[in-house]
């Protein structure tokens, strides 16, 4: 019996070249943070991850030549330089590591779920459980060394119950104190204080680095959107006389010598702009306090805003690599029409 090869879907096609770039970014990420490391718990870790990336390139390397599709440019040895200072403390390090492995879970079963061929599945569930493994790893080192950051404690209940009138799902009311948050409320809020405090600090030190002026300015400002962003959702928290969870504040040295280029950080900030609004989303549908879901929206626009200013940065220097498209059926038209 002879054996179809079923070409790519346009989903299988987004998720490899998505992952290609993210990968390729990621090793030269966590090349550099080889090289200065020197807690070897934490170096253990990072070397793990490098090789996780590199495996992975090698793997997507094949794929694209295996079905004759363009292999994308992403993030080469051009884009890291690995003369500059030490930029980045140990702890931030692991601390990274973590969140980037988090967001790996939910970026590789999504890709599961929208893979038809049995090898892209097989591909992307062992992608997912060595994400898995990385998450793990990184998790207990940072327990081991007190910086793993505890979602907020509430009391257990004690029974069961029922909402039992519409102003459960009312967050404004001039008349009538606001519900007590849910543990499903608190556990985003928490997770969306934890996101927007990395971004901040990534995008000081993409600013700190940077030898443009407007892409300074940039990131500057992406530091100041993730602050305004992690001090409200902070405040919903205190209001409920809940404490917003705190992590060290040792995680960048004073270089200025830039160790990445400016389009690995613009496309890493825009990377980070779209997992912030994608936790912004499911924050929303999970919460069921009007006011949070009203403020999840609103904030969602002012990160779009903030991405587009990104890529129009990308674009006018032509940095920003394309994602394979489908074919414009009207271009190609007016293209035959005229040579004939």
């Amino acid at each position: 019996m002879t054996e179809h090869h079923t070409q790519l879907t346009s989903a299988e096609i987004a998720s490899i070249w998505t992952a290609y770039m993210n990968d390729s970014m990621s090793k030269c990420i966590l090349g550099y943070f080889l090289k200065d490391v020197e807690d070897e718990e934490i170096k253990s870790v990072i070397a793990f991850a490098y090789d996780l990336s590199s495996t992975h390139l090698e793997k997507l390397t094949i794929i694209f030549q295996e079905e004759l599709i363009p292999i994308p440019t992403g993030f080469t040895n051009e884009d890291v330089n690995m003369n500059a200072p030490r930029l980045y403390t140990d702890p931030f390090m692991l601390i990274y590591i973590n969140h980037m492995a988090k967001l790996g879970l939910i970026g590789y079963s999504g890709f599961v779920s929208m893979s038809a061929r049995d090898d892209m599945r097989a591909y992307y569930r062992e992608a997912l459980n060595e994400t898995s493994e990385l998450f793990e790893r990184s998790s207990k080192v940072l327990l081991t060394k007190g910086l793993f950051v505890r979602a907020p404690y509430i009391a257990y209940p004690t029974s069961t119950d029922y909402v039992d009138s519409k102003k459960y799902l009312s967050g404004t009311s001039i008349f009538s104190k606001q519900r007590p948050l849910n543990a499903v409320e608190i556990s985003h809020l928490y997770m969306n204080i934890q996101t927007n405090t990395i971004g901040s600090k990534l995008a000081i030190s993409f600013a700190q680095t940077s030898p443009r002026e407007n892409i300074q300015k940039w990131m500057l400002r992406g530091r100041d959107i993730s602050k305004k962003h992690a001090q409200l959702f902070a405040k919903a928290l205190l209001n409920n006389d809940i404490e917003s969870p705190v992590s060290s504040d040792i995680a960048i040295t004073d270089s200025t010598i830039p160790p990445f280029s400016d389009k690995l950080t613009l496309f890493h900030m825009g990377f980070m702009s779209a997992a912030g609004t994608g936790n912004y989303a499911t924050a929303a549908a999970a919460s069921q306090r009007s006011d949070l879901i009203l403020n999840y929206e609103r904030l969602s626009l002012e990160i779009a805003q903030f991405a587009k200013d990104g890529a129009d940065i990308m674009i006018q220097n032509g940095w920003l690599e394309q994602p394979p498209t489908t074919l414009d059926k009207d271009k190609l038209t007016n293209r035959k029409e005229i040579n004939n």
